[in-house]
Formats: structure tokens, sequence, C-alpha cells
């Protein structure tokens, strides 16, 4: 479908990459690697035709429709949701419309007329063209595709001025999606979207009829979606027959096979060089030096591996010790307007919890995080930081704050503390500033480098609350990486507002979801475990269980009525922690017991059938009347028993320690 010939593409002394050849076959899913600034963005414009290349050619054959969205930067107004993303069926629009005018004109012909046949020829073209694109689907597809997106039956009439760039955003990919080009180019398509969006749009791209060009920091979408990774580095690029996963594997054994490579070849020209060196005065070895010193000037250097980007790490001031409530939520409402956040919410935040904050934009997360670091007042009810509880605060507009006359560097060495002061350069690079990008001055830094420089200052701060809104946005996955594993070391109480599933699995236990005009609602488990429970709600064919937010009425009656206990002679509140931790247990302890014994068990299974195949081949004449045969027979019978003895000793242990577990605690 389009084929990518010898591309150069420079931008002054700079290369981006050069000699770049590969081409996109129909239904390919193709992943662009790198970290930012390798040129993956630069090189899905060349393809759409924004930028030319410096050299090369970028062919695709007659009528193939190429679809780009990019990560920013589109802002439509003057027509409403409906009309902009009714305009992808311009040309559906535009053939029923000639179809239309034509018939007109047909009546006005003689039918015995040769006119009259090449006319009714054209509009039965026309309209085998129509029947392919039906009108009559149109409405249905949009519907779809909108609510899929996020958008609600009420935004259909709205300006697209009225919607934030987030939502413009997503007005883009819906006309995108509705197009339907052949090839879609995607840049950060899931940077806006909440998680349930993202898993729409993940099965909507898996199921795509075209090609996909694809760009993202999102690993979860990019391992299940592409097929072929093309990696860029160093001012080159490498194709790799797998996804994002299969790559980083791949990448890593390449790398050590041409160091071993490289290492013998240096070796083998450095005997010949010292064989040249030591006879080359001699007459008798002249013959053999020369032919050395042509054999040597044939070879075919192997290039030596380019060192990997140094992986940074940093680990956190030591928080200040606090008490065991970090911050209590009691009774509190929030609206703006008619719109009502919270009416009546509840919420205790413990020591040394870390916990995601999901759920559609426009919900509440970030209201909640503003409201427990008390930036913004409840409209009723209370909120208070436990003892010596020192938070600290990363909201999406703290970028917006910074000095534009000072450097990166002098930014973050004014809010670092002294024993903080000897990390400022490390973790700077960890978050993609090196060398002497640190001088740059804060006012002429792009938006997402800006949000880079805020989130560095706010991790040097000794603190033992920390509070993220969106911390991944502008991270690549190296940067992502390195503020994950400080986090999962982190002893104090984390809160993280984000839609970045891989980012969140590995670090939260519990899972608070918001939705309009519902109430919090929390999971006691990671991201993994609440996508699986929101699934099998929706499998049941019933909605969650969920109450609506309390009337300010139910919640004074809430507030006076005494407490039910559902056990005897154990209060609702010991209640709960009873059964929030026999859900942490099914979680983190009861699940990968489970799942390794259901491993174990396919793995003995197989075992045993390679032993009875084993033990049949003992008694055939090929084996039996081969003494090497017979040897390396039985070696392999006893070596496998020996092993489903183990196997069976660590299946006993495992049913054991699951009955245990169940036991303990009620499960």
């Amino acid at each position: 479908m389009i084929s990518v010939q010898a591309l150069r593409v420079e931008f002054g002394p700079r290369v981006l990459f050069n000699d770049l050849s590969f081409s996109v076959q129909p239904r390919e899913r193709i992943a662009f690697a790198g970290h930012n600034g390798a040129g993956k963005s630069t090189l899905m414009k060349c393809i759409a035709g924004i930028i030319p290349p410096s050299g090369g050619l970028i062919s695709a054959p007659k009528g193939t429709k190429i679809g780009y969205l990019p990560q920013e930067g589109i802002h439509v107004k003057g027509r409403t949701l409906w009309k902009e993303t009714e305009s992808a069926f311009g040309e559906v629009m535009a053939l029923k419309e000639k179809v239309d005018r034509l018939s007109d004109e047909l009546i006005k012909l003689d039918p015995r007329s040769s006119p009259y046949g090449e006319l009714l020829e054209e509009i039965g073209e026309l309209e085998l063209k129509l029947y392919a694109n039906d009108p009559s689907l149109m409405k249905p597809k949009i519907e779809s595709v909108l609510k899929g997106l996020g958008f609600m039956e009420k935004d259909f009439k709205r300006d697209c001025s009225e919607f934030s760039g987030g939502w413009q955003m997503r007005i883009a990919m819906a006309k995108l999606f509705l197009q339907q080009p052949d090839i879609l180019l995607l840049d950060e398509p899931t940077n806006h979207l909440d998680i349930e969006t993202q898993i729409w749009v993940e099965q909507y791209l898996v199921n795509y009829p075209g090609a996909i060009l694809l760009i993202s920091h999102d690993r979860a979408l990019l391992d299940t979606l592409c097929t072929r990774t093309i990696a860029f580095a160093h001012g080159r690029a490498e194709e790799y027959a797998g996804n994002f996963s299969y790559f980083e594997r791949e990448s890593v054994l390449r790398k050590e096979i041409q160091l071993k490579q490289y290492t013998a070849q240096a070796r083998e020209i450095a005997e010949s060089q010292r064989f040249i060196d030591r006879f080359r005065a001699s007459a008798n070895k002249a013959t053999l030096v020369q032919s050395r010193i042509k054999l040597l000037a044939k070879v075919v250097r192997i290039p030596k591996p380019e060192q990997d980007d140094a992986v940074m790490n940093f680990k956190f001031p030591p928080p200040p010790n606090s008490g065991h409530t970090v911050a209590k939520i009691e009774n509190v409402s929030k609206a703006y307007g008619p719109l009502q956040i919270f009416n009546g919410f509840d919420f205790e935040i413990n020591k040394g919890e870390k916990f995601a904050i999901v759920g559609p934009n426009g919900a509440g997360k970030s209201t909640f995080c503003r409201l427990v670091t008390k930036l913004e007042e409840a409209d009723a009810g209370n909120v208070e930081l436990g003892h010596n509880v020192a938070p600290s605060f990363f909201s999406q507009n703290h970028a917006d704050e910074l000095d534009p006359d000072l450097t990166i560097l002098e930014t973050v060495q004014a809010v670092a503390s002294r024993d903080a002061m000897p990390q400022v350069r490390n973790i700077l690079g960890c978050f993609l500033f090196t060398g002497d990008d640190v001088f740059k001055k804060i006012g002429v830094l792009s938006g997402g480098e800006r949000s880079r420089v805020a989130l560095t200052c706010m991790l040097l701060k000794p603190a033992n609350f920390l509070i993220l809104d969106e911390p991944t946005n502008h991270l690549d996955m190296q940067s992502q990486g390195v503020l994950q594993r400080a986090l999962l070391n982190y002893p104090g109480s984390v809160m993280i507002v984000s839609h970045n599933r891989n980012f969140l699995d590995e670090l939260v236990t519990k899972t608070l979801e918001f939705r309009p005009g519902e109430e919090p609602r929390l999971f006691h488990g990671n991201i993994a475990y609440y996508l699986d429970k929101k699934a099998e709600e929706k499998s049941a064919g019933s909605a969650p269980t969920r109450k609506p937010p309390a009337t300010t009425a139910d919640a004074e009656v809430k507030k006076e009525a005494p407490k039910q206990q559902s056990t005897p002679g154990v209060n609702r509140k010991e209640q709960r922690k009873l059964e929030a931790q026999a859900r942490e247990a099914k979680t983190k302890i009861l699940a990968p017991l489970e799942k390794e014994l259901e491993t174990l068990e396919t793995k003995i299974a197989e075992q045993e059938a390679a032993q009875a195949t084993l033990t049949t081949a003992l008694s055939s004449e090929s084996v039996s009347g081969s003494p090497e045969k017979l040897r390396q027979t039985t070696n392999a019978v006893e070596k496998i028993t020996k092993a489903l003895e183990i196997a069976y000793t660590r299946w006993t242990e495992l049913t054991d320690e699951i009955e245990a577990v169940r036991a303990k605690y009620n499960l």
C-alpha cells in the first residue's frame, strides 16, 4: 500500500534517519518506537505529506487514502459536533447529490437516444458506489463512534468550540474512524482518553479494515495491536517482526550478538595487523604480508554496537514520618453551578496506600485532588490531613506557573532541598533533559517539556503524600519506567490520576472510580482487577449496583441514623475492614497461587504424556535393538520421572496453601 525507499530526513547538521526503506501491506499494524525526538512523528508527517523528506521516495497506489491524527493542534469551531463528524461522509453525500441531479436530467432526455443510455450507465455506476457506502447507515455509525469515544447524546448539538483540547482530538479521531482511510497514521491517540475509552479504541483498531501506523507510549495498546515495530535510535531505524515487548527482547539479543561478532572480528583484525607489523620488513614474509594486507582491506567492518542511553534512576527524598490517617474526607459536597460533583462523600486515605483514580474526563478526579490538598474548598463537609502529613501535588496546570525567565536548572535547583541538590542533574536526565538542555529558558520550552520540569520540581520536595494528576502524559517509555520504579520504592502514600494501564498496574493496590452523577466507587485491587470486575458486570448484563449521589437531606439522615451491623458483635467499620482484607488477600495471595497451580497442572499433564510416550518407545524394536538409543531413552525417562516427582510435591504444597488461605479469609 505504501513504499518508503531510501528516505532521508535531516534538520541542519542533525540526521534523524538515513536510507530508510520499508513497505506497508494491507491491514498491517506497525509501531514506531524510540525515545522522544528520535524522528517518529517526523516520519509520520512525511508519510502524511505534511513535510517533505530531504531525500528518498514515498509512493502509494493511485487512490490510496491516508488519514493522519497528530498529537495536538486541532481546533474546530463554527459547527456542531454532529455536523463536523457527519462531514466525514462528504464523498457519499456528494455522490447522492450527483445521482439526484443526473436523475433529474435523465427525465428530460429521449429514452431512445444515445445520451440517455450513457447517462443511465453513469447513474448505475454511481448507485453501485452508493450501495457500498449506504447513506442510511451514516446516522447509526456516527452515533456508535461518538458514544464509543465518550460523547453523550446531549453533546451532539454543541458547537465544537465548546470542547477542550482533549475532546477536540476525540472529534478528529471520530472523523478519521468514520472516513475509514486505507492507512491510519495515529500519533499518541490515547493521550487524552480515559481507560474505558482506551479499551473501546483498542478494540476498534483491532478490527479496523485498513493498515495502521502507530506512535504511542501505551504499552498495552502497542502489544495488543501491533505485529511489526520500527525502532528509531542514533539516526538509524531497525525493523522487528513483532510487537513492542518483542522489540525490547529482540533488540537486547541483537546487540549481544553484534557485540560478540564485533569483538571476534576486532580480535582477528588485531592479529592480522600484528603479523603485518612484525614481518613488514622481512623479505622472506613479503608475499604473506601483502596477502594479509589485501585481505584486511577487503574485510567489511562490523560496526561497534551503539550504547543504549544510560538508564538513570532516582530515589525520593526521605519523607517525614506521619500518622496512620493521611487524609479524611467526611460528608463532602462540591458543585459547579448546576453540576454536582460530590454530595455527602466519605473517604479515608491511610499511610502507605497507593491507589489509582480513574474515570471519564469531567467526573471529578482533578477536583478530588484539589479538595484533598485544600487547594479548593468543599461546599460542605470536612477535609482533614492527618498528623505531620506533608503533601506534594503535581497538577496538570503546574507547568503554566513556572517562571519563563529562569533556566530549567535554575528552576529545579530553586525547589530542591540541600540533601536533594546532588540529585538535580540526575533526575533531570531521567526526564529527558541532558547536557546543555538544562540551560534552556522555561519560556522557550514546549508544553510537554514544561510539564516534565514541573514534575521534576515536585518530585524533589520532601513529602510523605504524593498526589499526581496525569504524570505520564509527556513521558516516554524509559522515563515512565524511571518514575514507576521510584514510586514502587517510595514508602509514603500515593494517589495517582492516570489512564496509563501498564504504569498503574504494578504500582497500585486500590482503584477509586469516578463517574458523572454517581457515587465514587472503590475497588480493592489494581487496574487489571478493576477492569476484570467491570467486564464481569458488563457480561452479567446488569449495571453495577451503584447508588446515585445522596441529596443533602439524605446526607443528614445518613449522619443521624445509627449504623447497622451486618454481623453480630462486629461493627460496620470493622466488618468493612475484614471484607477489604479478604478482597486484598484474594488479589495478592490467592490469585497468584491459583495461577501457579493452573500452570503447574498443565505442565504435569504435558510431562505425563511425554513419560507415557517414552515408556512405550522403550519396548519398540527400533529403541531396544540399539544400545545407544536405549541408553538415551532410559535417561530421558529417568529425567522426566524426577521432574514429575518435584511437580507432584509442589502441587501438594500449592493445594494446601490455597486451602489455608481460603480458610483464613473465609473465601
